[in-house]
């Protein structure tokens, strides 16, 4: 396997921090997304690499195992096992103990003798040795609310290969979930390690949304909070008609049962439609307009 140099990839240094990393990966991945270059087949290798890197380096023990062993930190954990058995192997005999350390070489003869390559050097890690799981992977797929209203098919590039995957409805900004087999390849027959899916969530909407729930702030004017009336409102489905109550005060707030967002893995559940109404004063006034509030004003005061 030809080395890959992460860091260089990510545009970073050895010594970024966690927040480094993920300030670049996100500067990248918007810059070369598929869906911003179609048809740009540079810029999907560009970001598929982007992906790969961030996937190790955003880990603090992949990245751990990626600056001491190189191309072969996947296989970190099955050498430094090996080299344990070595010098335990090695004391029973007489012979100098595991210091802990090995060279470049020590490092291909176990590379060689797991996985099928020259004579030399430790041969207990065979193909019939023992299994163990693959690396798992960690991803970001950033999404839209309106993407993620309704249950939909989404394509992500995870290692150079792409993963079609359905997303429920109802996933939240900063979730993450796993799914079982997406990962590294395992060693000696080992399952495949596992796929992590963090969602990034924008609101494009005017509604905000906590949990189940949305939020909207509608106008009234002045007549209809005072008369009463008829409005129309949206909602994320279309419009609805509301009756709208005389002397209707400011901040009244509306409850739609039933019209918020979708319950996560709960078909058919969704959460309520909270509105919040904001009385409208008219700043421009006639004088016929005028002489009617200042009546109005009158009477109320002789009213009292």
């Amino acid at each position: 396997m030809e080395f890959v140099d992460y860091y260089k990839i990510l545009e970073i240094d050895k010594g970024a921090s966690e927040a480094d990393i993920k300030k670049a990966y996100r500067r990248l991945a918007r810059k070369f997304h598929p869906d911003l270059n179609p048809g740009n087949k540079e810029a999907e290798e560009k970001f598929k690499k982007i992906n790969e890197a961030n996937e190790v380096l955003s880990d603090p023990e992949k990245r751990k195992k990626y600056d001491q062993y190189g191309k072969d930190w996947q296989h970190a954990e099955e050498f430094e096992k090996a080299g344990r058995t070595r010098a335990s192997r090695s004391g029973q005999s007489g012979q100098r103990a595991y210091s802990g350390h090995f060279g470049e070489e020590d490092f291909s003869d176990f590379f060689s003798s797991m996985f099928g390559g020259g004579q030399r050097g430790y041969s207990g890690g065979s193909s019939g040795g023992v299994k163990y799981k693959g690396s798992d992977y960690k991803a970001e797929l950033h999404l839209s609310l309106s993407e993620v209203y309704s249950s939909k098919k989404h394509t992500l590039t995870i290692n150079g290969k792409n993963i079609r995957i359905t997303v429920p409805a109802g996933v939240e900004d900063g979730q993450t979930i796993k799914i079982r087999g997406y990962g590294g390849e395992g060693v000696n027959g080992g399952p495949k390690g596992d796929l992590y899916i963090t969602f990034m969530v924008r609101n494009d909407t005017d509604f905000m949304r906590e949990g189940n729930h949305l939020y909207s702030n509608v106008e009234l004017d002045l007549y209809t909070a005072i008369l009463g009336g008829e409005i129309v409102v949206p909602t994320f489905e279309g419009k609805v008609k509301l009756k709208v109550p005389p002397g209707t005060q400011p901040d009244t707030k509306i409850r739609l049962k039933g019209k918020g967002f979708p319950v996560y893995k709960k078909e058919g559940e969704f959460g309520d439609l909270i509105i919040s109404y904001r009385i409208k004063i008219p700043t421009k006034l006639s004088e016929v307009e005028k002489e009617l509030f200042t009546e109005l004003s009158k009477l109320n005061h002789d009213g009292k």
